[in-house]
């Protein structure tokens, strides 16, 4: 069963920006795309575990800080050359008041 949890609101978070938030043991770093789409992902690459909320936002894309791993903001999903998968929540934001929602 799915657990619907308010992170944020929409005007919290610049266009491109991100913010991070710690759910319990889970941090989770949550982005705003340049459409102003809200998308929220395990906050730590795979590769040397570098918090991707200070990563550059690239279209749908985060660059690891670290090493310049990109990670795919949708699926979560490393981008070739490199390989490996982060965790990607669902997200909902309320169009009355701009909550931002995450599912775990």
């Amino acid at each position: 069963m799915l657990t619907k949890i308010q992170v944020a609101r929409l005007d919290e978070i610049d266009r491109l920006g991100s913010r991070t938030v710690t759910i319990g043991d889970r941090e989770v770093a949550i982005f705003r795309l340049s459409d102003g789409t809200v998308r929220a992902l395990e906050n730590r690459c795979p590769h040397k575990a570098g918090r991707l909320s200070e990563g550059m936002v690239c279209g749908a894309a985060v660059h690891c800080p670290l090493h310049d791993w990109k990670i795919d903001l949708i699926s979560g999903q490393v981008r070739e050359p490199d390989h490996g998968q982060v965790t990607v929540y669902e997200t909902e934001i309320d169009e009355k008041d701009g909550a931002i929602y995450i599912s775990l």
